[in-house]
This record gives C-alpha cells, sequence and structure tokens, in this order.
C-alpha cells in the first residue's frame, strides 16, 4: 500500500489577514463590544492569509443556510475536480484506474454527494465505490487514507482516491459572537485536497503506508463540532483540546508505535493536521518535538489557515513535493478531530 500522489486546489479568492479582520469588522458591526478582541484574536492564530470561496463582499449578502451550502456545492465541484485532476497527473493514473472514492467534508451537505458529482463531471468509472463520509471534521483527512489503505489491501491490483473540500467560511454564522465563533472565524479556511492511495499490485511508487490506528475518547463529544439549527453549522470548540492533547497524545502513540517495535525517536517525518497555534504547541510539547519536527504544519497554517480536514492533506502534500524524507525514513500522519479521536498512519518513505 503506497501514497502515490497528493494535490490541493484553492478558490481564486485570497485575503490577508488584516483584510478578513477589516471584512469581519464590518460584518458583525457593533455586535462585538470590544472590537479589540478580534484583532487581538486574530493577530494570535498565526496566520498570514486565507483562501475564500466567494469575494469578501459576498457574504454580507447572503440570509440563509440554503444559500450558502448552494455556494458550497458550486464550489467543491470546481475544487474536488481540480485536486482530482491533479492527483491522478501526478500519479500518472487515468481516472477508470479507480477502485473506491472516499469523499469527507463537514463543511456542506449534498445529495448525491460531491463523490457522485464529480463521477459524473469528469467522467470517472462507473464502477467505482463510493464512500461518502460527513461529521468528522479535522481527523477526517487522515481518517480517509486509512479507510483507503484498507480498501487496497483488500483489492492490491486498484488504486483509491480520498478527497476532502472543506469551504469554513461559508459556515460563518452572522449571529453568534461567541469566543468559539470568533476564533474560527480568524483561523479556518477553505481549499481541497486530494490523495491517491494504490494497493501494493499496482507498480507505482510512493511512501508505504505500514500500519494505520484509530483511537476514540469517550465521553468527549463536547469538545468540537456542530451544533445544527435553522441557521446552518454553529461552531463547537472547547478550550480544553490542547489540554486533551497533552493527556493523550503520547500514550496512544507510544502503545502504537510499541506495537511494532518501534518509539518516537523512530519517526523521521512528521505530517500533523494544522489545527492552530495552541493545538501545535501542545501536540509539540506533549511528543517531545523541540527541533522543527513541525515546521511543515505550522508553514501551511501561516498560508492557508486551518482548512478542518484537507489541513493534513496539504501538509502531506509539501512533505512529498518540498521537504521529501530521504529513502527509508519512517514517518507519521496524524490527526484529531469531533468525537473526540485521533487518527495515526505510520509511514516509509
Amino acid at each position: 500500500m503506497r501514497i502515490v500522489s497528493a494535490a490541493s486546489a484553492f478558490p481564486e479568492h485570497y485575503y490577508s489577514q488584516e483584510m478578513l479582520l477589516a471584512a469581519l469588522q464590518e460584518y458583525w458591526g457593533d455586535q462585538i463590544e470590544n472590537p479589540q478582541v478580534l484583532r487581538r484574536l486574530h493577530r494570535h492564530v498565526g496566520v498570514d492569509g486565507r483562501f475564500l470561496s466567494l469575494p469578501k463582499e459576498e457574504y454580507l449578502k447572503m440570509k440563509t443556510w440554503g444559500e450558502a451550502n448552494h455556494h458550497w456545492i458550486r464550489t467543491a465541484k470546481e475544487l474536488g475536480e481540480k485536486a482530482v485532476t491533479g492527483a491522478l497527473a501526478d500519479a500518472g493514473l487515468n481516472g477508470h484506474r479507480l477502485g473506491a472514492f472516499f469523499f469527507v467534508s463537514v463543511t456542506g451537505i449534498s445529495s448525491p454527494s460531491i463523490d457522485a458529482l464529480l463521477i459524473n463531471r469528469m467522467g470517472l468509472c462507473r464502477n467505482i465505490r463510493r464512500v461518502p463520509i460527513f461529521g468528522l471534521g479535522c481527523v477526517a483527512g487522515a481518517a480517509a487514507i486509512s479507510r483507503a489503505a484498507d480498501y487496497v489491501r483488500a483489492y492490491p491490483d486498484q488504486a483509491a482516491l480520498v478527497l476532502s473540500v472543506e469551504l469554513c467560511s461559508l459556515t460563518l454564522q452572522r449571529e453568534d459572537v461567541s469566543m468559539a465563533n470568533l476564533i474560527s472565524a480568524g483561523l479556518f479556511g477553505d481549499g481541497a485536497a486530494a490523495v491517491i492511495v494504490a494497493g501494493a499490485d499496482c507498480g507505482l511508487s510512493g511512501p508505504s503506508i505500514l500500519a494505520t490506528r484509530s483511537v476514540f475518547y469517550p465521553n468527549t463529544e463536547e469538545m468540537m463540532g456542530w451544533d445544527v439549527s435553522e441557521k446552518g453549522f454553529r461552531i463547537v470548540l472547547s478550550r480544553e483540546i490542547p489540554d486533551l492533547v497533552r493527556k493523550n497524545l503520547a500514550h496512544d502513540l507510544d502503545n502504537f508505535l510499541a506495537e511494532r517495535g518501534l518509539t518516537r525517536a523512530d519517526i523521521g517525518s512528521w505530517a500533523l493536521h494544522t489545527g492552530g497555534p495552541k493545538i501545535l504547541e501542545a501536540t509539540a510539547e506533549a511528543l517531545g518535538l523541540k527541533n522543527g519536527e513541525l515546521d511543515v504544519s505550522w508553514q501551511c497554517l501561516r498560508r492557508t489557515g486551518n482548512l478542518s480536514s484537507a489541513s493534513v492533506l496539504v501538509v502531506l502534500e509539501e512533505v512529498m513535493k518540498n521537504h521529501r524524507p530521504e529513502s527509508g525514513t519512517l514517518g507519521l500522519l496524524a490527526a484529531m478531530g469531533p468525537g473526540f479521536c485521533s487518527e495515526f498512519v505510520l509511514l516509509k518513505w
């Protein structure tokens, strides 16, 4: 099982953090009693700028969840096609060779799901197995790679496509001036990423997937997710997440590695979700990563913000294309998300 390619795609509208701050101050107006709170939050999220699905002026015009979801479907098709086309080209594959399609998102809904719309749009194989996944949030990119690995383990002569499209700006709630929503408005951006996982008999090159592990933390569902109402998706984001990371991540990763006779010292490449400064700092503290091991995650966070499930796939793309480890290096791809849960993918480059 190998990851043979990764490709990202972004909307055409990119704004600096200062421009987005000004737009949000107009968006919320006098709903925010102390505008300096918003400015302070934006300065501390570690983001230089973000892509938006729409020109920033258009967000003031949207009145309903239905309007936002209509834009989500349209943009998801456009970015999804671009990301999939890039991943296929990088792998040297034709879309007819794909045996399964795992689509993940938590920022919009569609039935038929986006994978079906893209099969029509791109003329993919009629016999492709579709697995649309909703609700895993930030962990979904890593989880989908794990599920794709399960698939190609069973069908080693096939390749599986993973696609994440997250358009976080379209979930913004105008009536919600809670701290969680103010933070998310400064942190999350829009984007898509596709990854192709190939079976052992495909004869394609790329980092091998040696093992995967899913970990669920009971009774933590209040940590992160959506409060869904007639107005759409209202963010649930607990300040206790960094503490959860510190308490659990090292122990769970060590157990996963120990089963294979490994320790953290054996990992030479890290592709971790860009959760935000506090999450990355808690991760580095928990795992004892003090020598720039998370630099790629920090770079991706600065460039595009947190892209929910697409983030870890964008980090993976950056590692594959610009920071590729030496052959034989062991690597770890990991993310955490609603549930609360974590996902580990052990790689050999």
